[in-house]
């Protein structure tokens, strides 16, 4: 029988963290500093789990992998029995060593305290702790339910036996973990999307193109290969010898587009872009827009897991 997980923070990251580990068969303490955001969540696994058995995406009923999530009263009910802890209050340092001092008082030497966080270091976080040991990040993509890659971040001092185990349970929860060597600010997915997001801020400010037609360049373009290959398989698979034949052939024309200088992504750009996008899409209909979001997640991760079925990985 899978272990006990305790999900801390009960808002966007957390409900979906939620829906990841119930799904794969673990029992499910949610518990929030806000006593109505755990039956809140709860109440967003009740809505989204349906649609997912629906495309064939849990390998469970709706309905078994809601009655193992359950709202907690106390941190001590949450974490008891508790083998994982995933952490996802509000991103602000001292909010995170706050709890997880408290957490690490109360959970038993073995379990391992994870955060959600998408750019604090789990140093910064753990420095100090007892169990300091067996602190990490384990930082998702939003919704963690319909996107399987995790960073999972060591801080200099985290067990690697325990980053090991926490790796091999999340696959066991059907997600695709990137296993760092070492902490860097950003991690990997941030670092690869900043990059990205400088050079589409550039792009506007200078007047090369609007927001829509990069938009149009990621979501009709790259993204279509990136989806199910990667950067590193895309360029070796785009020259005859592979990816040495590529940077051969290419290399030069990126080392001179590094040279640019950068953007102020306050300044007078982000009124443009944000004309762009609200023009696009009023402030009020974001929620629904994101709901569109999930449900078209859903979609693909059916489409990827029939298409690897039929033609293969």
């Amino acid at each position: 029988m899978t272990a006990p997980v305790a999900c801390i923070g009960a808002g966007l990251i957390g409900r979906a963290w939620a829906i990841v580990f119930a799904r794969a068969g673990h029992q499910v303490r949610l518990w929030d500093e806000n006593p109505d955001a755990p039956a809140a969540a709860r109440a967003f696994a009740a809505e989204m789990l349906p649609e997912l058995e629906r495309l064939g995406l849990i390998d469970c009923t709706a309905t078994d992998a809601l009655a193992r999530i359950t709202p907690a009263a106390t941190l001590e009910e949450a974490l008891d029995g508790a083998q994982h802890v995933q952490e996802s209050t509000f991103e602000r340092i001292d909010v995170k060593r706050e709890i997880f001092a408290r957490l690490d008082a109360i959970a038993a030497p073995d379990t391992v305290l994870a955060s959600s966080s998408s750019a604090l270091l789990p140093s910064a976080i753990s420095e100090g702790l007892e169990g300091r040991y067996r602190c990490m990040v384990n930082h998702p993509i939003n919704p963690a339910y319909l996107v399987p890659a995790a960073e999972l971040v060591p801080a200099p001092w985290t067990d690697p036996a325990l980053m090991e185990r926490t790796a091999t349970m999340l696959r066991a929860a059907g997600m695709r973990p990137i296993v760092m060597q070492r902490e860097v600010d950003g991690f990997v997915m941030n670092r690869l999307q900043g990059a990205l997001l400088h050079e589409a801020f550039r792009l506007v400010e200078a007047g090369y193109a609007s927001a829509e037609d990069v938009d149009i360049g990621l979501r009709e373009g790259l993204a279509l290969r990136w989806s199910f290959i990667g950067p590193f398989e895309t360029i070796d698979l785009n020259a005859p010898g592979g990816i040495r034949d590529y940077v051969a052939r290419y290399a030069g024309i990126y080392t001179d587009m590094a040279g640019q200088p950068g953007v102020d992504w306050a300044g007078e750009v982000l009124d443009k872009i944000e004309a762009d996008r609200r023009a696009a899409l009023p402030e009020d209909s974001l929620a629904r827009r994101q709901a569109w979001r999930d449900r078209r997640l859903m979609a693909l991760a059916a489409h990827k897991a029939s298409a690897a079925k039929d033609i293969g990985d």
